[in-house]
């Protein structure tokens, strides 16, 4: 192995250590994927970091036999950090670094800096099953799907983490809004989103916002225009998924044809086992008149009509209780529906990803996870998915 390859190697590995894992693959397309978005000395010091923000004090501690000086160490970062190869924020007149995950982190600051071959690098790692089981594998999911607000009913009583609005007011009014990465992803490959043709629909807010900004990503939006945008994103079709914690980071508007979390949620037989939501969509028989207009609306392929009966179903593996279905039923035949047992995020990011890494499963237990995705293919009759 070359001196270059073994710096970037000891960095997969150390990321591949870190609360969201970052596998070897057979390809090396990781290999490829560090060195679009680190230079060699840059990748050495990324491996004195950790998934737990710090300031450069404690970091120049480990790496200072690497730079002269903490001034140095910091324009190191600054660089780094432009390329979206780690994360930042301040705390109160100090900066804190970290490591990021691929998913979610390196790749969605990657917008501005796509490339064919760096698309098809991440296509080849993302395919891979090695990628797809340490995604599966967290003890808590980085992402969850909260529902439109007008598909709730006013009954539910429904917490302020699971309605957009709640969660955009509490934060700390920062907001920024960017291109969707997976969006301009498939445009630079030639293909259509099937959902919308808005390209800012993807959100950051808070310390994430200001960070991006920090670096040339995105605009400054203002909470206005915010909900504005969400209720667009929404009415169009596209499926809310915030940060998997009660302060949202980033709020997300997928489609199932170009988002990359929704694909691999159409890629396995039981994707609600991995997925986190408290609601799911229910359809009354008696008043569905077989129109499609659900089945066409819902971007998890959740609603299939069944022909003798011209009477549409929802399959509960798959709803993601995004609601999108409940606001366009003609016959009001869909409702939304609490389940039984409401999770609760953790508060920041932070502390999900310290539920992770305490949790973070070895060897046995991501075969434990293989062996539950076959199991699932043969019970629900849906091996082609792993052809």
């Amino acid at each position: 192995m070359e001196q270059d390859d073994k710096v970037y190697k000891d960095l997969q590995r150390h990321l591949d250590s870190q609360a969201v894992g970052f596998p070897a693959t057979e390809s090396g397309a990781e290999i490829r994927i560090l060195k679009h978005i680190f230079s060699s000395r840059q990748a050495l010091i990324a491996t004195y970091l950790n998934f737990k923000p710090e300031p450069i004090e404690t970091i120049f501690k480990r790496a200072k036999g690497l730079v002269e000086s903490q001034d140095v160490l910091a324009d190191i970062l600054g660089d780094i950090e432009k390329k979206g190869g780690i994360l930042s924020r301040i705390r109160g007149d100090k900066k804190y670094y970290c490591n990021a995950p691929l998913v979610v982190g390196m790749y969605e600051l990657q917008l501005d800096r796509l490339t064919p071959e760096f698309i098809e690098d991440l296509n080849t790692y993302f395919s891979d099953r090695k990628f797809g089981i340490e995604f599966l594998s967290t003890e808590l999911p980085q992402m969850r799907t909260i529902p439109i607000a007008k598909s709730i009913s006013i009954k539910s009583n429904v917490s302020t983490f699971d309605e957009v609005t709640a969660l955009l007011k509490k934060s700390n009014g920062v907001f920024a809004i960017f291109e969707c990465l997976c969006r301009k992803k498939k445009s630079l490959q030639g293909k259509k989103c099937k959902v919308t043709d808005r390209k800012e629909t993807c959100m950051a807010v808070g310390d994430f916002a200001q960070m991006a900004m920090d670096n040339g990503m995105g605009r400054r939006i203002e909470l206005d225009e915010a909900i504005s945008i969400l209720e667009k994103n929404q009415k169009q079709g596209l499926v809310l998924q915030p940060s998997n914690t009660k302060q949202a980071d980033f709020i997300c508007s997928c489609c199932g044809c170009c988002c990359g979390m929704l694909r691999i949620h159409k890629s396995i037989p039981k994707p609600m086992d991995f997925w986190a939501s408290n609601f799911y969509a229910k359809i009354d028989a008696s008043k569905c008149n077989g129109c499609e207009i659900c089945e066409k609306r819902c971007q998890a392929g959740a609603v299939k009509l069944i022909e003798n009966t011209q009477v549409s179903i929802i399959d509960l593996n798959r709803c993601l209780g995004c609601g999108l279905c409940v606001t366009t039923c003609p016959k009001k035949a869909i409702t939304l529906n609490k389940k039984p047992t409401q999770i609760s995020p953790p508060s920041t990011r932070d502390d999900l990803y310290d539920i992770i890494m305490a949790k973070k499963k070895g060897k046995l237990e991501k075969l434990k996870v293989t062996g539950k995705l076959i199991k699932d293919a043969v019970t629900t009759g849906q091996t082609h998915l792993f052809r």
